[in-house]
């Protein structure tokens, strides 16, 4: 049945204006929340199960690859990048429907049934948690690809002048015209460099790759470093605001620790700019002397209250000195 997992229903809920957001709970992997809405992007990665190698050969990687396309295009995605490593893939994806989590479900599945029958073995091909970060538009999209791009010079298997010549990855498609249908760049190479997608275009962002390949020292300074990492990609506001509307999935248990403190702390400092306009405050006036100033001391008493938020988080953002004394204001007023 489609948009099944063994048969399980995922469980989907509905929050408000709801015809625009759905959050899933995925059958197999009923631990893990994904947060899906229209038009989302996201990088997502998986490895071999038990770090086994998946693209070991020429035969594998290519029935991936189909399968990919497949899935590209009975899910109506918009792919915009990916790479084969040896034991993992990485896919820079847009979901025009919310249907990352059915089509992940397929692609993996179908793969796993195709690679299985081929070796006349069973059980699971891939790890069964894949990540899926969510990132918050065409500019840092961008990145994402430069990353995912890059992955093959950065693990030493071509030079950085070789990038294109990598062939289990979508840029000797983009730059040699023979992309499958689904695989799209214009958007994200416009937003990364003002190029367009021609062969103009196309020359620019290889060397603009090479540049950044030959200078590992510079990803940091362009944005490509811990992009595996976390739960979504973007600016501080808005992943404030991704998380502050997803607040209830810190409370699942199957997240892992840096995505449940990145959601808690998004609420909490959506929660202090709320309240600190609310008293006509600024966050400069935070850093007031004396640290214990009855305004502050309220200030964190009802971002607490509304959010649970921690005591050692309230007394760093809110200039209120060692959590011990926070404690102790709280205690006496």
């Amino acid at each position: 049945m489609k948009g099944t997992t063994n048969g399980v229903r995922p469980l989907f809920v509905d929050f408000s204006s709801c015809s625009v957001l759905r959050v899933f709970r995925e059958g197999e992997v009923a631990r893990k929340l994904r947060i899906q809405y229209p038009g989302a992007l996201y990088h997502v990665i998986n490895r071999g199960n038990y770090r086994r190698d998946l693209f070991e050969n020429v035969g594998t990687a290519e029935a991936f690859l189909n399968a990919l396309f497949e899935a590209t295009a009975k899910f109506t995605w918009n792919l915009h990048a990916f790479t084969l490593m040896r034991n993992h893939f990485h896919l820079a994806l847009e979901t025009p429907e919310p249907t990352l989590v059915e089509g992940m479900h397929w692609l993996q599945s179908t793969m796993a049934t195709r690679f299985n029958r081929y070796r006349g073995e069973s059980g699971h091909l891939f790890q069964g948690r894949y990540k899926s970060i969510l990132v918050e538009d065409f500019s840092a999209l961008g990145r994402v690809v430069d990353y995912i791009h890059l992955n093959p010079v950065r693990a030493k298997i071509v030079f950085a002048e070789q990038v294109t010549s990598y062939r289990w990855s979508s840029l000797p498609r983009f730059v040699r015209g023979t992309k499958p249908i689904g695989l799209t760049a214009s958007e994200w190479l416009r937003a990364r460099g003002g190029w367009e997608e021609d062969a103009l275009g196309w020359k620019a962002y290889e060397a603009h790759l090479v540049e950044l390949g030959k200078n590992e020292s510079r990803w940091e300074q362009e944005g490509l470093v811990g992009l595996s990492k976390g739960w979504a990609i973007g600016t501080a506001g808005w992943r404030r605001a991704i998380a502050e509307k997803h607040a209830q999935l810190a409370l699942n248990p199957g997240l892992d620790f840096d995505e449940v403190q990145e959601l808690r702390h998004g609420l909490w400092a959506s929660s202090l700019a709320r309240n600190l306009a609310i008293a006509k405050k600024t966050r400069v006036e935070l850093d007031t002397r004396p640290r214990k100033q009855l305004w502050k001391v309220e200030l964190a008493r009802t971002i607490r209250n509304e959010t649970g938020a921690s005591i050692g988080w309230l007394a760093s953002n809110l200039g209120l000195g060692k959590p011990a004394s926070l404690r102790s204001y709280l205690a006496r007023s």
